[in-house]
């Protein structure tokens, strides 16, 4: 079955598979106890720019306090670094490939048709299954998945009176409209900071409604799995002034690399193409302006303060209801984003800083306030929350369970992370991050290396020196390895 994993799931074969994890786990979990619940939040384009990942700058004791209740894994990796592809990845387990999972627009029921999501196996098993705000990027994907429809903020924008992207100053909201309606003059800024309430904008609207859906759930009494989507800090960096104000401008600096490695190979080099479509933005291959750019890392900041405040309010209602002690609360970026670094911008690209993402896990009987270095990846979420809410995994499952590291957080479940861009594949070490760029014919067209024992913010390329022929060769042999096996699965 594994075999042939994208499509070849029939009815019946799915029924046997959930029917088979529940019986082995039992209505109860594999224990014999209660039912866990998952708490699952996600947060768009948030890198791990966060105190409790050694950014003492960053104002995030929401984050924190999770944190040290749980285990942090330091060394975690998105395996695509965009939104559409990174979610439908992780929601089914499976890896993408150069054709499943490619790019923002994949979607579970495209590439993976037939495979059981995270939520939808957790539904099988009698679990309250909701989603809200950005879960999957496809709002009407794998709708089956879920006990409710999915619901959105910006189900409550009035089309041609709102802001579709959340602004709250009047003139940015009149451009942002006119824009959407393909006034592509109208570009509104990418940032703003409006003297508004938390739920003014978009993820304050999700906050409240998850603490009104974590009431509810507890008056039912059933197990449940809540998936809670912040979109912010993804652009635009909109956030209350209030957020702002944590990060005074004199300091902010630019990232202390901006210029692109005269030693990587230029398939490596993205245009940034997400940024451009806002105002103060060259629309074309030309850098950033300083003092922009200083205002777009201040509001990056902004709004992943403002994120982080939104997060501690559900956790702060999970505590108040009596829910905590019983949920596993798994934390997760997407993907990272670049700041400038490279004089690249945004998510797309295989650099470390675009693909190196927080990862934090509370569950009940785990270690608590500690963390963990070795290897995992998103696709690895899966496999840990059934395991966690002790239930049997299902056969297709392509990622490792990391719930050992959660009872020692000093050992390591892998040796290697496995993510992708486009038509660069990588592997990820304890040291190394190797990429290769194939052609339509397979051919390797391109090749970066990066020792972060020496260079951790990968300046100096070194697949061509002598010295790292050996480690080249062997990262290479792996990395083919890797591709062959997850090929047509």
């Amino acid at each position: 079955m594994t075999q042939n994993c994208k499509a070849c799931f029939s009815l019946s074969k799915i029924f046997a598979v959930l029917l088979c994890g529940l019986c082995l786990a039992g209505p109860t979990g594999a224990s014999g106890g209660e039912q866990k619940n998952i708490l699952f939040i996600a947060i768009d384009d948030l890198r791990p720019e966060l105190a409790v990942y050694g950014k003492t700058y960053m104002q995030t004791p929401a984050i924190d306090q999770l944190a040290s209740g749980g285990v942090t894994f330091a060394n975690a990796y998105s395996n695509v670094p965009v939104c559409g592809a990174s979610r439908a990845s992780l929601m089914t387990g499976l890896r993408p490939t150069s054709t499943r999972f490619v790019d923002v627009g994949a979607k579970v029921e495209k590439d993976a048709p037939g495979i059981p999501t995270l939520p939808a196996y957790f539904k099988a098993a009698g679990y309250t299954t909701i989603s809200l705000g950005k879960v999957l990027h496809g709002r009407k994907d794998a709708l089956s998945s879920w006990s409710e429809e999915p619901w959105h903020p910006q189900d409550d924008v009035k089309r041609g009176v709102d802001s579709p992207r959340s602004y709250m100053l009047p003139g940015n909201i009149a451009l942002d409209i006119a824009y959407k309606a393909g006034d592509k003059s109208s570009q509104p800024p990418a940032y703003e900071a409006a003297d508004v309430s938390d739920d003014a904008y978009f993820d304050g609207k999700t906050a409240r409604r998850a603490i009104d859906s974590l009431q509810v759930l507890q008056k039912e009494g059933k197990p449940f799995f809540l998936a809670v989507g912040f979109a912010k800090p993804h652009l635009p960096f909109n956030a209350p002034r209030k957020y702002w104000d944590m990060y005074p401008e004199k300091s902010i600096s630019l990232a202390d690399n901006p210029l692109f490695p005269e030693t990587a190979p230029e398939e490596a080099r993205h245009s940034w193409g997400e940024l451009r479509h806002y105002a103060e933005i060259p629309d074309k291959k030309d850098p950033v302006a300083d003092e922009v750019a200083l205002k777009l890392i201040r509001g990056y900041y902004a709004a992943t303060s403002y994120a982080d405040a939104q997060v501690g309010r559900v956790l702060a209602e999970l505590d108040r209801l009596g829910l905590a002690d019983n949920t596993i609360v798994v934390l997760w970026g997407d993907h990272g984003w670049s700041l400038g670094e490279h004089g690249l911008w945004a998510k797309h690209s295989t650099f470390n800083v675009a693909n190196q993402i927080p990862i934090i896990v509370r569950a009940p009987g785990m270690e608590q306030g500690k963390v963990a270095q070795g290897l995992v990846e998103s696709v690895d979420i899966y496999p840990s929350i059934v395991e966690l809410a002790g239930m049997s995994l299902p056969a297709h499952l392509q990622g490792d369970s990391f719930k050992p590291m959660l009872e020692n957080p000093d050992i390591a479940v892998k040796d290697a992370v496995f993510p992708r861009w486009k038509n660069g594949d990588s592997i990820v070490t304890d040291r190394y991050y190797y990429t290769e760029w194939r052609n339509k014919q397979g051919m390797v067209i391109a090749r970066m290396l990066y020792d972060h024992q020496n260079d951790p913010q990968e300046n100096n390329n070194v697949a061509e020196q002598a010295e790292y022929a050996i480690i080249k060769s062997e990262l290479s042999s792996r990395l083919a390895t890797h591709i062959q096996l997850i090929a047509g699965k």
